[in-house]
């Protein structure tokens, strides 16, 4: 990666220097109603972004802190407020976090000339501005009046073309990459150029969202194993009874494309040959496992045979990259088989690299993180990264 790294910028001297920092601080909230207070639902990605804002603020960096949080629309939405956030931050950083109830203007530049070396800011959710995801500038150049040094530490949001991410990036010249951003790219330039044998596991409900990484990893992944919901527009490809269960009738040429490219290439794509089966997607539903699916049942997770088939694929593999649950992993009685595969992926001796909110939630659910070689923060940017797309975030860096 052709940019200024964390260890360049803080060897330069940042004490003093207004450092403005995007992180992805997306977490998941959890109350808000009733008068319920809102608490953090998982607070991965803020410890995530610890490590480069620690190293800041040790280097006496001014430190003007801005993410997003959640979809708000450019509307302002009190539970999507990162206030709560800031106080698990300082609870995180033993240090008082400041935090601006606005994203720019007056109140914004007031705040952030306020600090005091080694001093941490944390702005508003940036998306409150209307602004944020059309990339305008002028949202961009209010960013870039609270910077003298940008950082860019947000591998979440680096497939977006933001005012926050890339906007404000081409209007200050002095930035670099964050610890974390330098991290998930170098993980994630494994699956690009593994070492073989590679195994890719792609799980989720649909086809139309992944048919871009599908078609990417067919001809590249010596192993293609495919679960969730998209399995059966695949098995309804090849002609297979589906029940009923989730079909994308419209994608069932894309299937067919991507299983040809696959085998054109002398590549294996997987799919279940057993399945856990119900009438009705309710968590106490009657299951069974089967090995076609009837008529009158839907799938709701890979079975026990195609759990121990894909298993043996981790076991056999040297590089591993898993993005999304083999079911309807959010209800606890269906989620044996993305269980069983974060098992075997934490059991491989392979590299593996693990993307995507469920996967990761399965994986931290069993306390297998540290037997992964890399647990990454972005879902749809680790995909758009594995498919050799450039990240506009990473692009503004290195221009």
């Amino acid at each position: 990666m052709a940019t200024r790294t964390l260890d360049e910028l803080l060897a330069e001297g940042v004490r003093g220097r207004r450092v403005f920092v995007r992180a992805d601080l997306n977490v998941p909230l959890e109350g808000g109603q009733h008068g319920d207070p809102i608490k953090i639902g998982d607070d991965t990605r803020i410890r995530a972004a610890t490590g480069s804002l620690r190293r800041l603020l040790a280097g006496g960096a001014r430190v003007v802190l801005a993410s997003h949080l959640g979809r708000p629309k450019g509307e302002r939405k009190l539970e999507l407020s990162l206030s709560p956030v800031a106080e698990r931050l300082g609870e995180l950083l033993e240090r008082k976090v400041a935090f601006c109830p606005d994203v720019v203007g007056p109140l914004a530049s007031a705040a952030a000339d306020g600090l005091g070396d080694g001093e941490l800011l944390l702005l508003e959710n940036v998306r409150f501005e209307p602004g944020e995801t059309k990339n305008d500038e002028a949202l961009a150049r209010g960013f870039a009046e609270l910077a003298d040094i940008f950082v860019n530490d947000a591998f979440g949001t680096a497939h977006r073309a933001h005012a926050s991410t890339q906007g404000v990036a081409r209007l200050v010249p002095k930035r670099a990459a964050g610890d974390l951003l330098r991290a998930e790219l170098e993980h994630l330039e494994v699956v690009r150029q593994p070492e073989r044998p590679l195994l890719c596991l792609l799980g989720g409900a649909k086809v139309s969202d992944k048919l871009a990484v599908l078609e990417a990893l067919a001809p590249h992944a010596d192993v293609l194993a495919i679960g969730g919901a998209m399995a059966y527009t695949f098995l309804a490809a090849r002609g297979e009874p589906t029940g009923n269960s989730l079909v994308e009738p419209d994608r069932l040429e894309d299937a067919r494309r991507v299983e040809e490219a696959a085998a054109k290439a002398g590549r294996r794509l997987l799919l279940p040959t057993d399945h856990l089966v119900v009438e009705k997607l309710e968590p106490d539903a009657p299951a069974e496992v089967v090995a076609q699916v009837p008529d009158g049942r839907m799938g709701v997770d890979i079975g026990p045979e195609t759990a121990a088939a894909y298993a043996a694929e981790a076991a056999a593999a040297r590089t591993i990259f898993w993005n999304g649950p083999m079911g309807v992993f959010e209800m606890d009685a269906f989620a044996k088989g993305t269980e069983a595969v974060a098992d075997a992926v934490a059991g491989s001796s392979a590299r593996s690299v693990v993307g995507g909110g469920d996967s990761v939630a399965a994986i931290n659910r069993l306390e297998l993180g540290d037997r992964i070689g890399h647990l990454s923060t972005g879902g749809g940017a680790s995909l758009e990264f594995v498919q050799g797309k450039t990240l506009p975030g990473v692009a503004a860096l290195e221009e």
